[in-house]
């Protein structure tokens, strides 16, 4: 069953679809760490009128890497400060340093697309979070392999598309999944408490833009009822990670955690609640970070500049 409903653009159309003269930008990069780096960066924007509102760095000393996250404005009249000169102009600097980086639209909100299946906390908690204008995603779609929330998707009038998974159908149901995904331009797939485990060609087709919750803030506890298992085990603490999807399940590069404290007196419902209110905060936060290009990738870690 697929609901068509009509999505709502009440961010997106505040936003153009290019970069404009004038406009705000977030470049991030990574590169061999080398004295001069930032005052290189500086420069570079300086000279195209660029007028810096927000940095950051890092450098890995056990990687010998640099990482770095620029937020700033161009002089309107300044020359070159279109995103095509931006572009190719920053291809050249970045050779001498070799430097992979990308240059967004820093009032551009990113177009998403979320999974879910029957539990609806974390979906529930990130439209309301959209809609209040806390998070700058832009939903495009819900896919889902059961129909419980296309009601939910209606009232923030996000399409709903009811994609059923069986063992038999499930590359045929990826395939459709990934035509979705690909045919709303979408950056960012969030899969917000989605209980299928995504092919390896699916987690490689997404790789670096898929973002899972796990019921843990350790990979403990896996299958079926965490929480009970955890209960049985008398556990004090039960969390969440909010991480990048890769083919080794719920073990790709970890984006955020979070915990709580538990005791004996605690039941399994008492957990499972709990547990419940840490994955929506957790994984909020990291769509939050990687929406705002704040989480640049380091090997099998992240760096995150909150």
């Amino acid at each position: 069953m697929n609901v068509n409903i009509p999505a709502s653009r009440s961010i997106a159309d505040t936003a153009s679809d290019s970069l404009a003269t004038g406009a705000s930008y977030i470049l991030t990069l990574a590169c061999p760490d080398r004295a001069g780096i930032v005052h290189a960066v500086s420069g570079f924007l300086l000279e195209r009128g660029g007028n810096i509102e927000e940095a950051a760095q890092y450098n890995d000393r056990g990687t010998g890497l640099f990482f770095m996250r620029v937020r700033f404005a161009c002089v309107p009249t300044a020359p070159k400060n279109d995103e095509a000169a931006l572009r190719t102009d920053l291809d050249e600097f970045a050779r001498a340093f070799e430097m992979r980086w990308k240059l967004h639209a820093a009032e551009r909100p990113m177009k998403t697309v979320i999974f879910v299946s029957r539990e609806g906390h974390c979906l529930n908690d990130l439209l309301f979070r959209w809609k209040s204008g806390l998070l700058a995603i832009d939903p495009r779609a819900i896919i889902s392999n059961h129909r419980d929330f296309y009601q939910l998707a209606a009232s923030y009038n996000v399409p709903f598309h009811h994609i059923p998974v069986t063992a038999a159908k499930k590359a045929n149901a990826e395939a459709r999944q990934y035509e979705i995904i690909e045919a709303e331009g979408a950056e960012l797939v969030v899969l917000a408490r989605y209980m299928q485990v995504l092919s390896n060609d699916l987690c490689a087709q997404l790789a670096g833009r898929a973002i899972n919750i796990h019921h843990s803030f350790l990979p403990s506890f896996k299958g079926a009822k965490p929480y009970y298992q955890a209960h049985q085990r008398g556990v004090k603490l039960i969390g969440a990670t909010a991480h990048y999807v890769t083919a080794d399940l719920d073990e790709g590069p970890i984006i955020e955690q979070g915990v709580a404290r538990a005791d004996h007196t605690d039941t399994v419902e008492d957990l499972s609640a709990r547990g419940r209110d840490t994955e929506s905060q957790v994984l909020a936060r990291a769509v939050k970070w990687h929406s705002e290009h704040r989480v640049l990738l380091n090997g099998h870690k992240t760096v995150v500049f909150q």
